[in-house]
């Protein structure tokens, strides 16, 4: 019996599915069906139930199931156990990072390098996703952590939160649109949005909640005309007179180079946050913690920036 195998029945266990534990484990499924088959032949008996549209375990597997668990568990745990006292990081880091902190502004890829030049027997899986769907796969174990927009002041059970960036949302308007006038007018309350085409970002992100929860407290409900992933699509939107856009907040400048007019929204004002997330407890191995302290130090470098909000 060997550690690989008890490995393979737990993704297929877990996933039901061959095909789909086979691109989990980034192998080929006849070789996962292969290792499994060699595992019950060792044992003398049938684990999985391969009958039906989704592959259970028999009874026997269901019986084995928690001491594989209990095997690859042990064996993570020394692992980590001497990395620690050596020193040594290595393994897979798995994070998430919402699509609108991906820029230069934000560059993470930058950070990610230099850790793995820093650590290169580490494996960094990256995603980008709605917060919403990370914090889900956060709750999973699915992530180590991630990246997210935020519309809560409370973490979600079992996610522990550090705010990173935290910025003023305003409305985004073509030069020519009659929310601009008087002309003397310097910000906007929100009840002013009722009637009007809104462009924003999907929902599931920290900025569209945002959005949402102010205009049901305001007593109307947003009438979102546009949605896009990227803050810079929604802007050029908004120059082309589609609707009123809710971005983070633009310096005077670099809104009028995208064709826009900015106010600020008040009734009441909106903020765009940013955090890192993380499983309430911290990430479980030695490299997971070390790549988030490097984000953590990164973001409070940058944290004073105009960010894009996810």
């Amino acid at each position: 019996m060997e550690l690989r195998q008890l490995q393979y029945f737990l993704a297929v266990v877990e996933e039901a599915n061959f095909t789909r534990a086979a691109a989990r484990l980034r192998l080929a499924q006849p070789g996962v069906s292969a290792q499994i088959r060699q595992l019950e032949r060792e044992l003398g008996q049938p684990l999985l139930d391969r009958s039906g549209r989704k592959v259970t375990t028999t009874a026997v597997g269901e019986a084995v199931l928690p001491y594989a668990r209990a095997a690859l568990a042990a064996v993570e745990g020394i692992q980590q156990t001497v990395d620690e006292f050596t020193g040594l990081v290595r393994g897979q880091v798995t994070i998430g990072l919402v699509s609108a902190t991906a820029t230069d502004r934000y560059d993470v890829a930058a950070v990610l390098a230099e850790f793995h030049e820093e650590h290169p027997q580490v494996e960094i899986s990256l995603t980008e996703d709605t917060s919403a769907r990370m914090l889900t796969a956060l709750r999973r174990g699915e992530l180590d952590f991630a990246v997210v927009g935020i519309a809560d002041d409370d973490p979600p059970p079992g996610i522990s939160l550090r705010i990173v960036i935290d910025t003023a949302l305003v409305a985004a308007m073509s030069p020519d649109d009659p929310l601009l006038t008087p002309s003397d007018r310097t910000e906007l309350p929100l009840t002013a949005l009722a009637d009007r085409p809104l462009i924003s970002l999907p929902r599931g992100t920290g900025l569209r909640g945002t959005l949402e929860r102010a205009c049901t407290q305001a007593g109307f409900q947003p009438r979102i005309a546009f949605e896009a992933a990227e803050p810079t699509l929604l802007a050029r939107l908004a120059s082309r007179g589609l609707g009123v856009a809710i971005l983070p907040e633009i310096p005077p400048e670099a809104a009028a180079a995208l064709g826009l007019c900015t106010l600020p929204l008040t009734s009441p004002r909106l903020r765009g946050r940013i955090a890192l997330a993380w499983p309430t407890g911290g990430p479980t191995t030695p490299a997971a913690r070390a790549l988030l302290i490097r984000m953590q130090r990164f973001f409070s470098l940058v944290g004073s920036l105009q960010p894009p909000v996810g």
